[in-house]
């Protein structure tokens, strides 16, 4: 079987081609400033990669040129679109709806569009990307939806209510829901790959880390608890996210500095995190680049998300009653050695303690950085949301 996976954002679209004999990737590429001037595509297959400058009114028109850049070319690699047997799409907002993949159809993407008052940024892009696939690969091409929030949905109500009037659960479904799950989810089954156990016997926290960032706690092979909320703005601080606030700063700022609910928005969402704290860049590496040159700022910025990821970690242990590996990965998880080594430094009293040589030089795609000695596993996983997708994908299409 041969999916496309497809993960679509206002202006762009994302794109693999995975043949699942092997889950070998036969090409991936990006649609960029869809609807927007100089539209252009990077497309790579076959170890031939290029950017082309490309016309994209809609997302129907970048779908099309994906199709050719498929077929026609360097880049070609496969002859006809029908070998392709399969799309699977990235959702980011499942709700309580969606607890696991599904086949796309009319009620799907009713219900997707429902749900995106949850995901006013995401959701309705991953419906554009829905309609136009249709329209260029016709009707009889199965899709599947892959949502965000489905590996989270075996949270219990103690982890996922908020304190505030349960009739605002009830009609407006005001509750944390977390993000990253196809990520949480692929790291976590190949860490009990790697571990050599069953994910039923093990208790993991998976931390995703990179511009936008979260944490799980995996119980069995089941997320007890997440660090996002309802949506992906809480938990740790980002690139440019906030991350958990007092709700009453909110109104504090609003009403100080005379702004609307929209700007606010702004602030908290593009202008905070890493490049509020630092004022030097949203990207880890530039405030790593800072600090070590002496600035005070950058220096506070990284010692703030260091001490978070650590306090949630802990946190996790004790909600589990216990850890057998931690899970780095991410942008930021699977490059950082210094995040790491300070994450888990003092950790010893809770069989958390890292090798430091091979904390500095993590090799392949699952790499073990755990001490002699040491009762917890730590391990460096690069993810791979693209196959989590394509599995889902094959699976529930097989079904």
């Amino acid at each position: 079987m041969k999916v496309l996976v497809i993960n679509c954002g206002s202006s762009s679209l994302k794109y693999q081609l995975i043949d699942m004999d092997g889950e070998k990737v036969l090409c991936k590429g990006l649609c960029e400033r869809i609807g927007m001037e100089s539209s252009m595509i990077t497309h790579e297959a076959n170890g031939h990669k290029a950017t082309t400058p490309a016309i994209f009114p809609t997302h129907t028109e970048a779908f099309a040129e994906v199709v050719k850049k498929m077929t026609t070319g360097e880049g070609k690699c496969i002859n006809d679109v029908k070998e392709i047997d399969a799309i699977g799409h990235r959702v980011v907002h499942g709700g309580e709806k969606f607890k696991a993949s599904c086949l796309i159809t009319d009620e799907v993407i009713n219900t997707i569009r429902e749900l995106s008052p949850l995901a006013p940024l995401h959701n309705p892009a991953g419906i554009l990307g829905i309609e136009a696939a249709r329209k260029v690969f016709g009707p009889d091409i199965p899709m599947v939806a892959v949502f965000d929030t489905a590996f989270h949905s075996t949270m219990p109500p103690k982890a996922y209510m908020y304190a505030i009037p349960y009739e605002y659960y009830e009609k407006y479904g005001v509750r944390r829901y977390g993000f990253h799950g196809t990520s949480h989810k692929y790291v976590a089954y190949k860490a009990a790959e790697y571990l050599e156990e069953p994910i039923e016997r093990l208790k993991l926290i998976t931390c995703h880390l990179g511009n936008g960032s979260s944490i799980a706690a995996v119980d069995q092979g089941k997320v007890v608890d997440t660090s996002m909320g309802m949506t992906p703005l809480a938990g740790l601080m980002m690139g440019t996210r906030c991350g958990d606030l007092d709700p009453s700063v909110v109104n504090y700022l609003k009403y100080t500095l005379n702004i609307t609910g929209h700007q606010l928005d702004e602030i908290l969402n593009k202008k905070s995190g890493l490049l509020g704290i630092s004022g030097v860049s949203s990207d880890k590496r530039d405030v790593e680049e800072a600090a070590a040159a002496g600035n005070k700022r950058a220096q506070l910025a990284s010692d703030m998300l260091n001490y978070q990821i650590k306090k949630i970690i802990g946190s996790y242990i004790a909600a589990m009653g216990g850890v057998d590996a931690i899970v780095f990965t991410g942008g930021i998880g699977e490059h950082d050695a210094i995040a790491r080594a300070k994450i888990c430094h003092h950790m010893d009293w809770l069989g958390i303690r890292i090798d430091t040589d091979k904390n500095k030089h993590p090799q392949g795609d699952v790499c073990e950085i755990t001490a002699w000695g040491a009762k917890v596993r730590t391990l460096v996983i690069a993810t791979d949301e693209e196959l989590m997708i394509a599995r889902d994908t094959k699976e529930v299409v097989e079904k």
